[in-house]
């Protein structure tokens, strides 16, 4: 059940090999020995990485795992680095689920977002990006049309299976007794060669009046059905209301680039409140102008402008640009709320132009199939025609025997044809109906993977931010932390109370920052069951956390994986998990061993 990795010139590493057992597994060593270079070399060989040495060419990693062997090579070309090979991951959701929520090393974008303060649901929900989840929906939906049109075709086969079954009875039984009359008449009947030619003549005659006339009716019945299912379409046409959005892509545009904008004049603007709030909370405005100290006041020159002011002034400046930020977040919001409605009309207008031009082509097909069958009916009605003119003539050179006698013998082809015909039909209906118990099930599936796939993204954001809270218990109940909790809000900002008040993140210290960046990882690998693609979690950069807490985090993180991987330096005690020595590779210089 264990790893066995190899390594060329990967990241720090120019040759070394290590094994990963089920469990934990700490990498101890000082700077510059490798530790953060194996990191990526694992996250090269799953395929989330290309951390080629400094100044080499080329690079690989084989990887032995329970179910397989994988080999990667890295390649530099024109400045590039191309990855080669079959890496342990290929499809591209796996890729990013992996490379955000199982290798959660000083890169991971949610780690970087927590310590910036971010906004994390573009991070957290980026997979939903890699699964299309739109094109899905569509090709779905076209899938349950089609098994719905399917299903009500084998519902109706089954409806009509008695009295085609019925038909066909009474058609055989019929036959017998054609056939016992016929017997009689023969019995009866002295033709000579003469009559019997004539005889059969007449009797192909009618057979081929009988049979051009239920050629006739089956036309006539078709005609009648097309004609209906033409109108129906031309109605639903007529209908058909398109929306009529010319400049909604514009609008759309516009709308975007406008939030856009009050997002990136909300961070501006931000960013001066939370300095300014520092500067006057901290009382360290000495540390950007003169301060003048009086009995009725402390008395400042402006450091922008030079002009003298006071901290009172300033603080009322900072409640006003408060009440900007403010007002800014509600604009904030009625933008978006604009975008997402004109998304929802350019969809409308999408489905509805997609609906007409169904309508339209089906309507043409109609049309045709219409004309076709109208002139097949015209053809048919000049045969019956001629297939009468010839039985009555041919009828007249017969005599009684000979005529009731051919009588009896095109009535039992033309019941014969038409048992032909009907018993194909009750096949067919047999073949269709069976599949009413098979069509029903997987029809529900569809219907309910649509279900799903339409609020997928509701359910993935529900999902983490109950993981969110869950983790977060967990993680406070362990740790002494110096705030009382954290949330993911409905809009994926972290938001950490202390003393019962809503408390700035850069308030925080570097380990609950890191604390908090971890449990946000966790809710998305557990959102989208990234144990199923890579039962490892690779950790690093944890060097601000002292010894009682890096124990506890590896503690609480050995519980999710069946591999944790990470790293330690050798001040840190001893931890239960298997040790991998870096003293044994050889590694690059300072310089060469970025990852490091």
């Amino acid at each position: 059940m264990t790893w066995t990795i190899e390594i060329e010139r990967i990241a720090g590493i120019l040759d070394g090999s290590a094994t990963v057992a089920p469990g934990l597994n700490v990498v101890r060593g000082s700077n510059w020995q490798g530790k953060s270079s194996f990191i990526e070399s694992i996250k090269t060989a799953l395929g989330v990485s290309t951390e080629l040495t400094e100044g080499a060419e080329s690079g690989a990693v084989h990887l032995e795992t329970p179910t397989g062997v994988y080999d990667v090579t890295l390649t530099r070309e024109n400045g590039t680095v191309t990855r080669h090979g079959q890496p342990y991951l290929t499809d591209e959701y796996d890729a990013i689920r992996a490379e955000l929520f199982a290798c959660l090393d000083e890169r991971n974008a949610i780690r970087r977002a927590v310590r910036a303060g971010e906004n994390l649901e573009d991070v957290l929900l980026r997979p939903l990006d890699f699964q299309n989840i739109d094109a899905q929906v569509e090709s779905l939906q076209r899938e349950r049309e089609q098994l719905e049109t399917q299903l009500a075709q084998a519902r109706e086969a089954k409806k009509r299976l008695p009295s085609v079954q019925e038909k066909v009875t009474r058609l055989e039984n019929e036959i017998e007794e054609l056939q016992a009359k016929r017997e009689t008449i023969d019995t009866a009947d002295g033709s000579d060669g003469n009559s019997e030619s004539a005889r059969d003549q007449l009797s192909q005659a009618r057979t081929e009046q009988n049979q051009v006339r239920n050629r006739i009716e089956r036309l006539e019945q078709s005609i009648e059905r097309t004609e209906q299912r033409l109108s129906e379409r031309r109605d639903a046409l007529d209908d058909l209301e398109v929306p009529a959005y010319d400049d909604i892509e514009d609008e759309l545009a516009a709308a975007r680039e406008r939030l856009s904008q009050v997002e990136r004049d909300g961070e501006v603007l931000q960013s001066v409140y939370s300095a300014t709030e520092m500067v006057l909370s901290e009382n360290r405005l000495d540390l950007l102008t003169d301060v003048e100290r009086n009995l009725d006041g402390d008395t400042v020159a402006c450091w922008t402008c030079g002009s003298e002011t006071s901290r009172a002034d300033l603080a009322d400046q900072l409640d006003a640009i408060g009440s900007e930020l403010t007002a800014m977040r509600a604009q904030k919001e009625t933008y978006r709320d604009t975008v997402e409605e004109l998304e929802t009309q350019r969809e409308e207008v999408s489905q509805a132009r997609q609906r007409k031009a169904d309508l339209e082509e089906e309507i043409a097909d109609l049309e045709a199939t219409l004309a076709d069958r109208k002139q097949s009916l015209e053809a048919a009605r000049d045969r019956l025609e001629q297939a009468q003119a010839d039985a009555e003539r041919l009828s007249d050179r017969v005599d009684e025997t000979v005529a009731e006698l051919s009588d009896v013998e095109s009535e039992i082809k033309y019941r014969e044809a038409e048992l032909e015909d009907t018993a194909d039909e009750l096949s067919q209906l047999e073949t269709r109906a069976a599949r009413v118990d098979a069509l029903e099930p997987e029809l529900e599936a569809v219907r309910e993977d649509l279900a799903e796939l339409r609020t997928r993204k509701d359910r993935i954001k529900r999902e983490a931010r109950d993981a969110f809270d869950t983790a977060m218990r967990d993680i406070l109940s362990r740790f002494g932390t110096g705030f009382e909790t954290a949330r993911l809000t409905a809009d994926f900002d972290v938001v950490v109370a202390r003393d019962g008040q809503e408390a700035s993140l850069d308030a925080l210290s570097e380990g609950e920052l890191e604390l908090i960046g971890f449990v946000a990882a966790l809710a998305g690998r557990e959102s989208f069951d990234v144990g199923d693609a890579v039962p490892l979690l690779l950790v690093d950069g944890l060097g601000g956390l002292d010894d009682d807490n890096l124990h506890t985090l590896i503690e609480y993180l050995q519980q999710g994986t069946e591999y944790l991987v990470f790293t330690a330096y050798p001040e840190y005690t001893a931890f239960d998990g298997r040790e991998i020595d870096p003293t044994q590779w050889t590694v690059a210089n300072e310089k060469q061993a970025s990852a490091d």
